[in-house]
């Protein structure tokens, strides 16, 4: 007499399934919110080094020169930057806010500020920078 071959799953149940998907969604709610405000930190971090360092170089050609730079380009051309640097927020380099010196015969350039619109997480206005 032949004995019947029992049949091996080859898979997955569907409980096993809902059990994985549902610990993934717990995970997912505990890690997203924390996911996007350090985006947003790791960002104004970034613009917060540009403009010390765009208002660093400045002063370096001031020092230098003796006067301000007319543009920002200009320091790209006199190799004070190798290219200007991208505003984190609004993901530009042409958003900069540029302030002249009060003397106008002083160059164009006395520092910069962020063009971006909005608030910081503390709420100040970014083109207060």
């Amino acid at each position: 007499m032949v004995t019947p071959m029992k049949r091996q799953a080859a898979g997955f149940t569907l409980i096993e399934l809902l059990v994985v998907l549902g610990i993934v969604a717990l995970m997912l709610t505990l890690a997203v919110p924390r996911y996007f405000p350090s985006i947003d930190k790791s960002k104004e971090i970034v613009l917060a080094d540009n403009l010390r360092n765009l208002r660093g170089v400045i002063d370096q050609y001031y020092g230098d020169t003796g006067r301000y730079p007319d543009s920002l380009e200009q320091l790209v051309e006199k190799k004070y930057l190798r290219e200007m640097p991208v505003d984190p927020i609004t993901d530009s380099s042409t958003t900069w806010i540029v302030l002249p010196p009060e003397d106008g015969s002083k160059g164009g350039v006395y520092t910069i500020k962020s063009g971006a619109p909005g608030n910081d997480r503390n709420g100040k206005p970014y083109s207060e920078w």
